[in-house]
């Protein structure tokens, strides 16, 4: 996750809809494209903050969890200038456990040509952390990623 963000708020502790509450306020400051690093250990918080930012328009670009059994998100005001990338293939490996993910889209990408994307979707709690490394090896560029729902993923990964 970005250590870039404009603001970070701390909501540890606080139930919901707390921290949804103080995203909101915070989010509302900000001009469009900044972010928001929101870090909470309620387990509602995902789902709140998804449906939120459907509604309003804002973007949950990122989704970690922490190793203190927090969860990180960064929260994006529209009207910013980052898009989604358009992907030329989708692989949706929704239901199937790391590595699977990371095999068949490295097998996809192998046949794609330079410079083509691929959208994978995951389920599996692993594959963020799997993705991140395969990014960090150098054998892949991600675009982007963030969690389109409670515990699924959307990565877009650029061949090299």
């Amino acid at each position: 996750m970005t250590d870039q963000a404009t603001v970070t708020l701390d909501t540890s502790g606080l139930p919901c809809p707390a921290p949804l509450l103080g995203a909101k306020k915070l989010v509302d400051d900000l001009q469009p494209g900044q972010t928001l690093r929101l870090i909470s250990d309620c387990p509602g918080t995902a789902d709140d903050l998804h449906a939120w930012a459907r509604f309003t328009g804002n973007q949950v670009m990122e989704t970690k969890k922490l190793a203190d059994g927090k969860t990180a998100y960064l929260v994006q005001r529209a009207g910013g200038a980052v898009a989604t990338p358009i992907a030329h293939v989708t692989l949706d490996m929704r239901g199937v456990s790391c590595p699977g993910p990371i095999l068949e889209a490295k097998k996809l990408l192998d046949g794609m040509k330079a410079g083509e994307v691929l959208q994978l979707v995951s389920d599996c709690p692993g594959s963020a952390d799997d993705v991140a490394s395969w990014g960090k090896a150098g054998a892949v560029e991600v675009l982007f990623s963030h969690e389109t729902g409670r515990g699924i993923s959307e990565f877009y990964l650029r061949r090299k």
